[in-house]
């Protein structure tokens, strides 16, 4: 039955594979969404779509294969009215008051229901608005668009008014998404993880189903196993800039911060001003008062730690280049010299910036910047982010 929507995910270029897709219809098969067209949706999209930036795709091809349901024929109706009954029957029950269940009861019920919609597609011929009777918009009548009756059946209307329909047959329009677009915090998670390494440590924490199975039957009675909980092994160490320029972009930096927080156990954050330099800091209300040296961040964390760098990179060159030429302080050494000794300590490095990419050759500072990381600056969107992640696996 969906199998041609299973082909228009794939044509439309989503990789969606087989046991995805038998997922799916297990889902459907155990009645999860029977009586729910949005549920219908998100169970569709959560069992085959497992890249969001393939939404977007997901959606066209959704619309797409349920489309033309505005356009039924009355021979096509006829020929579709053996759907199981007790469709109606469990919406009407969900969404009509006794009393309108009462006056349904009344006209006929659901048969006298689908009946009269049958005899109305035979007989009606072009467009009707308003009226009590005829398929069309407007009116009472319990057939078409944006009416009322309580026991009708929508047809072409872009979303419920009354939320009084008892079976709806509309195109739905779902909103695009991008991997250029910037992120959230539950997309930021999504890229984030594939840095993630899985490792055993610690106690033992958690039911091993397959050991104590194997262990049960070597030895001839229960024998409960359990073993070190897997723990996101990745270590990483987060290094924000603050204030000035970076001001317009907190609230995506914010997003940033607890995503990282949430899917690195291992994390240790630090905060600097335009640029790397002798002091970092964990709480901007004392950045003056409780810096830490960089030297012992350089001397603390080993080299396996994953070292990623959040700014908008515009600030003077001369903060980059030459000593003395931070704005706030004045600097032994310069900033460039820093960055080339942290780089070294963390192999794998990364500088996320938030400022679209397109507006990177604007800035001479970011051509700097991007040229001591060796190409490892990336835009804070979707695909940046992904790619980010990429390059601090390799």
């Amino acid at each position: 039955m969906f199998l041609p929507f299973f082909q228009a995910l794939r044509g439309a270029g989503i990789p969606v594979s087989l046991r995805e897709y038998l997922t799916f219809l297990e889902g459907v098969g155990a009645g999860l969404v029977t009586y729910d067209v949005t549920g219908f949706y998100y169970l569709a999209r959560t069992a085959m779509v497992k890249d969001e930036r393939h939404i977007d795709r997901f959606d066209r091809a959704f619309a797409s294969a349920f489309d033309g349901l505005e356009q039924i024929s009355a021979e096509d109706v006829l020929n579709a009215v053996d759907l199981p009954e007790d469709w109606l029957r469990k919406m009407s029950e969900k969404h009509l008051s006794p009393e309108e269940q009462a006056e349904i009861e009344a006209l006929g019920g659901f048969d006298a229901l689908m009946e009269t919609l049958k005899q109305r597609l035979a007989e009606q011929q072009g467009r009707h608005e308003g009226g009590s009777k005829w398929i069309g918009t407007g009116g009472t009548s319990p057939f078409g668009a944006h009416g009322y009756n309580p026991e009708g059946v929508r047809i072409g209307q872009d979303r419920s008014r009354h939320q009084r329909a008892v079976k709806v047959w509309d195109k739905r329009e779902f909103a695009n998404l991008a991997g250029d677009v910037q992120l959230g915090t539950r997309n930021i998670k999504m890229a984030l993880r594939r840095l993630r390494q899985w490792a055993r440590d610690g106690g033992a924490e958690e039911f091993d189903l397959d050991g104590t199975i194997r262990s049960t039957a070597q030895k001839g009675y229960l024998d409960v196993q359990t073993r070190p909980e897997r723990r996101n092994a990745a270590r990483v160490l987060l290094f924000l800039d603050v204030g000035g320029s970076m001001d317009p972009h907190i609230k995506l930096v914010e997003e940033l911060f607890s995503a990282a927080r949430s899917e690195f156990k291992q994390l240790e954050h630090f905060y600097f001003h335009n640029y790397l330099y002798e002091g970092v800091w964990r709480d901007n209300r004392r950045r003056w008062s409780e810096k830490t040296p960089t030297h012992d961040i350089l001397n603390t964390y080993g080299s396996e730690y994953r070292s990623i760098f959040v700014g908008d990179a515009a600030m003077s060159p001369y903060e980059i280049a030459y000593p003395g030429g931070a704005n706030e302080h004045w600097n032994e050494e310069a900033g460039q010299t820093w960055l080339a000794r942290a780089r070294a300590q963390w192999p794998s490095n990364l500088w996320i910036n938030p400022v679209p990419e397109a507006r990177w050759p604007y800035t001479q500072s970011t051509q700097m910047i991007a040229q001591i990381f060796e190409g490892r600056m990336v835009p804070m969107t979707l695909e940046g982010l992904d790619h980010g992640m990429r390059i601090l696996t390799r």
